[in-house]
């Protein structure tokens, strides 16, 4: 099992500490949230499933493949992560540039989780339609991929046009995971058709199976009883993120295992100060 550490989940000024420490105890990756910014009118900021606004416009937003760049000169193994990226906000040559910086930078440790999003607000302040988020983030990922990997490109599509291209330097890595993540049918299709693995939101043992049964479903209708798992079903490795903020100790890991888990981001503290003593004490516990 993998251990990714969401630094979205503390105060900013604990990043850089909590991102070296994670990366000298042996933690896999460290994981940043984004939004590219915040409306005031909170009328279209209510989150999915509750009645109250999700944002609170004066909360400080980072670019976070920037942010990662300048973390990977401070550490050496970590990998470094996006979840998620809003990613059809931007044109995909600005968001393909930014992770194949990230990448060069930090000698091929990127990960690019997108998303599609939630927040109808910074849509519209971006001048972009909130209603093809979809489809436009599903257009922006095939584009992307013929950059970072074809010598020049040329696209006509339903949002994106642009006439041939040349698009360098290329990653670091081969095939950069693109990791999709959100929990309806479109983005568990979107996972299993075009990306590399799925990030899921905070889940228990019992909560996550639905999801990886949908997603098993979707990416070969092979393993209904055993998760999504991971491998290389459609000639391509496909890995499973899970964030479990509440696991109960080591005994639990062979567990979410046995379920196709891959990795999992886990937060073992409660506050933002504690966050590196508790990672000490995780690290005791649960890595080699």
């Amino acid at each position: 099992m993998k251990f990714g550490v969401p630094l979205g989940l503390i105060h900013p000024d604990a990043w850089k500490d909590v991102a070296v420490a994670a990366d000298e105890l042996g933690f896999e990756s460290v994981w940043l949230p984004e939004h590219l910014v915040f409306a005031t009118d909170l009328s279209l900021a209510v989150y999915p499933g509750t009645d109250e606004p999700g944002i609170s416009p004066g909360t400080p937003l980072f670019d976070a493949p920037a942010y990662l760049c300048w973390l990977a000169g401070l550490t050496s193994r970590v990998r470094l992560g996006t979840a998620v990226h809003l990613y059809a906000l931007r044109h995909p040559f600005v968001s393909a540039r930014a992770f194949a910086t990230l990448d060069r930078v930090s000698g091929g440790r990127a990960v690019c989780g997108v998303g599609a999003g939630w927040y109808e607000g910074e849509w519209r302040a971006a001048g972009v339609d909130f209603t093809t988020r979809g489809p436009r983030l599903d257009e922006a990922i095939e584009v992307t991929r013929r950059l970072w990997s074809e010598p020049v490109v040329a696209h006509a599509g339903r949002f994106y046009d642009f006439p041939e291209v040349a698009f360098e330097p290329k990653p670091v890595q081969e095939r950069l995971p693109i990791l999709a993540g959100g929990e309806s049918g479109a983005a568990l299709r979107r996972a299993a058709r075009l990306c590399d693995g799925w990030i899921s939101m905070p889940h228990s043992l019992a909560s996550v199976r639905p999801q990886l049964d949908r997603l098993a479903a979707l990416r070969d209708g092979t393993r209904p009883e055993g998760g999504a798992g991971s491998g290389d079903a459609g000639g391509r490795p496909f890995s499973v993120t899970v964030h479990a903020y509440e696991l109960a100790g080591p005994a639990e890991v062979p567990e979410w295992e046995r379920l196709g888990v891959d990795r999992m981001i886990v937060r073992p503290w409660r506050r933002s100060r504690d966050a590196v003593t508790a990672l000490e004490a995780f690290a005791a516990d649960h890595l080699p």
